[in-house]
């Protein structure tokens, strides 16, 4: 999307919303939601250049400008961002007393890698 768009509006106002939202019932909707999101993730960056990945991209709410940068930027910032989630994840997974998978390496409940 930061490529293919220029902004993204994460509030915008009731029916203005160009973001479809479709609930995933079952795992296999989830593994073919992400196959197909990891397919023009890949393909946005395919076709793009270097001197695309320098122009400003937009995060709105409301309309308003939250955040404005370069759209590489702005793609590490994201990357970074889910990083920062997933490891908040790990700590609520503790906390519930569920085992914690191997997300960056092995984890010490995971004996795959042993």
């Amino acid at each position: 999307m930061q490529i293919n768009q220029d902004e993204l509006d994460v509030a915008p106002a009731p029916g203005e919303s160009k973001m479809e939202q479709k609930r995933m019932e079952t795992s296999e909707e989830l593994l073919e939601a992400l196959d197909k999101s990891a397919a023009g993730a890949r393909s946005a960056f395919e076709k793009t250049t270097e001197e695309h990945l320098m122009t400003n991209w937009r995060l709105l709410a409301r309309g308003q400008v939250v955040a404005e940068a370069p759209r590489y930027q702005m793609i590490q910032d994201t990357i970074n961002h889910w990083a920062h989630h997933r490891g908040q994840m790990t700590v609520y997974l503790r906390l519930l007393g569920a085992k914690v998978p191997a997300i960056y390496g092995p984890s010490a409940d995971d004996n795959q890698f042993r």
